[in-house]
């Protein structure tokens, strides 16, 4: 993407979710889908590429739900009745989203009918990969482990054409995605990849539990049950 220069600011795009050109078509292409449209509460990655997502969630006067870098400070849920149509762009900005949003603990969580991920590259059949952090699969092990998605629960990824790859290996713990979007096309997946059913708690170390604080409430939350 450096090389052929379509990878937008932040660059380099290197250990990052890479922004590409094309990223507002791709937004607007997702947002003519039945999944969009149907939508109440839509959980969308606070990478920059899919801030015109974040936008088109919030001008659609849907609930958004966004993580915070790393899950350190948790989840933001925003409210478009309490961000002014002149602030949306800066609301779907990580800064904008802290400042109109709010923490929201996790027994607060609303149940989410879209899951919008960013990628670093994805397969046809729905595997994908992302910046190696997990985070987008303990966000969603989360999710699950609440009850506030399920199996059905559609995943979609925006990206550019060039990160869509024919294979790519899998393991356990990933999230496959159900649509892919690109500038030019969408992409329904027909995913035979099994869904992760939660967090797996054998993976999880001592030092994820501390730089994590939402997941070491999950596990007192599920040792006190």
């Amino acid at each position: 993407m450096e090389d052929r220069n379509i990878a937008k600011f932040p660059r380099p795009v290197f250990d990052r979710i890479p922004n590409f050109e094309g990223a507002e078509e791709a937004a607007r292409r997702l947002q003519e889908l039945h999944i969009f449209k149907d939508a109440r509460v839509v959980k969308v990655n606070p990478d920059s590429p899919q801030k015109p997502i974040r936008e088109s969630v919030l001008s659609n006067r849907k609930m958004l739900v966004t993580p915070t870098p790393r899950l350190k400070s948790g989840f933001l849920i925003l409210d478009p009745r309490s961000v002014p149509r002149s602030a949306l762009s800066f609301a779907s900005t990580i800064k904008g989203a802290f400042q109109y949003g709010r923490q929201i603990d996790l027994t607060d969580l609303p149940e989410v009918d879209l899951i919008v991920v960013g990628s670093v590259a994805v397969s046809l059949d729905g595997a994908r990969v992302g910046k190696g952090g997990g985070y987008s699969e303990i966000e969603c092990g989360i999710l699950r482990e609440l009850n506030l998605i399920d199996e059905k629960t559609p995943i979609a990824t925006t990206v550019h054409e060039v990160q869509v790859l024919e294979k790519i290996p899998t393991e356990e713990h990933d999230i496959p995605v159900d649509i892919i979007i690109t500038p030019e096309r969408i992409i329904e997946t027909k995913t035979k990849y099994p869904r992760p059913k939660g967090i797996f708690w054998k993976k999880v170390t001592e030092k994820m539990l501390q730089d994590i604080p939402v997941l070491k409430k999950l596990k007192e939350m599920k040792h006190a049950t």
